[in-house]
């Protein structure tokens, strides 16, 4: 395979990327919540997808409309009725892993009860289509699952860029204290990010239904290669998120051309190995004041 192939293979998989990896990072950034748990929210959304393309035959892209409000709100919930619990804990974040550890083996459990273990992915037709541009091609459900995701970040950007309540976000994840003293009800702000980024993961999970196959234990897979790319970008920085996912994409792409598809994943936990020891906080990361 040649490089202009590989490249563009590796670009539009690592706009999908992004999309998975800006709900984890947003979280962390808003509310210093390290969700292990992000996978298999994803992994909800994608069953639900499934389910409405074998029963109904719904479109995936059609079924973001049911996925990415049914999670939003699912998300509130959850972070309503299990997270204030942990506020004031000097230990808040790596409480929060815990946490979301053990939410995210409750809900393997009631996946695989319900769904088993088998291998599902929905299949529409363009699923196994490409667009040809001479000797390259593009998947169309790759094309259209990136473009989709850019279509999702950029409305992200504009929530909290141009929103009342996107400056609130944006003021509780640069100071909780300070945004609490100017009026924010970092409570209420809090719940809505985490709906966001449920919602994020709703929407990542549609695409995911076509996109690749997936079982109820496939989350730790996918949530060690989003931490991976959260770190190379730097932890709360949805920018970073989105060009760590384009670099690590495009390099696990050219790895898998050169030694094999089986060694693609080790790229994203090298990548998360090597930028814990050189640069902790990440490309677009603040080092933590002593």
């Amino acid at each position: 395979m040649n490089i202009p192939q590989t490249l563009i293979l590796g670009l539009v998989l690592g706009g999908v990327y992004a999309l998975m990896a800006s709900g984890v990072t947003l979280l962390f950034g808003v509310m210093r919540i390290v969700n292990l748990a992000h996978g298999v929210f994803m992994l909800l959304a994608a069953y639900g997808a499934f389910f409405l393309f074998t029963e109904w035959g719904f479109d995936p892209f059609l079924s973001l409309i049911v996925t990415m409000p049914s999670m939003f709100i699912f998300g509130m919930v959850i972070h309503r009725f299990l997270f204030p619990r942990l506020e004031g804990s000097d230990r808040y974040s790596e409480m929060t892993v815990l946490l979301t550890f053990g939410l995210a083996l409750v809900l393997e459990g009631l996946l695989g009860f319900f769904f088993t273990g088998i291998f599902r992915s929905t299949s529409p037709a363009y699923a196994t289509e490409s667009i040809l541009l001479g000797d390259l091609f593009i998947p169309k459900g790759q094309l259209y699952g990136a473009v989709a995701s850019v279509v999702l970040l950029l409305a992200l950007g504009a929530l909290l860029g141009y929103t009342k309540i996107g400056h609130a976000i944006q003021a509780t994840s640069q100071n909780r204290t300070a945004a609490q003293t100017v009026g924010v009800n970092v409570s209420r702000v809090s719940t809505f990010a985490f709906g966001v980024g449920m919602a994020l993961a709703g929407a990542a999970g549609s695409l995911m239904s076509y996109l690749f196959t997936f079982f109820p234990g496939q989350h730790w897979q996918w949530i060690a290669i989003l931490l991976s790319l959260i770190v190379l970008g730097g932890m709360g920085s949805i920018r970073g998120a989105i060009v760590g996912a384009l670099l690590l994409a495009v390099l696990a792409g050219f790895v898998s051309n050169a030694f094999g598809a089986t060694w693609s994943p080790m790229t994203f936990y090298l990548a998360l190995f090597v930028i814990l020891l050189i640069r902790p906080e990440g490309l677009f990361g603040e080092k933590e004041a002593v």
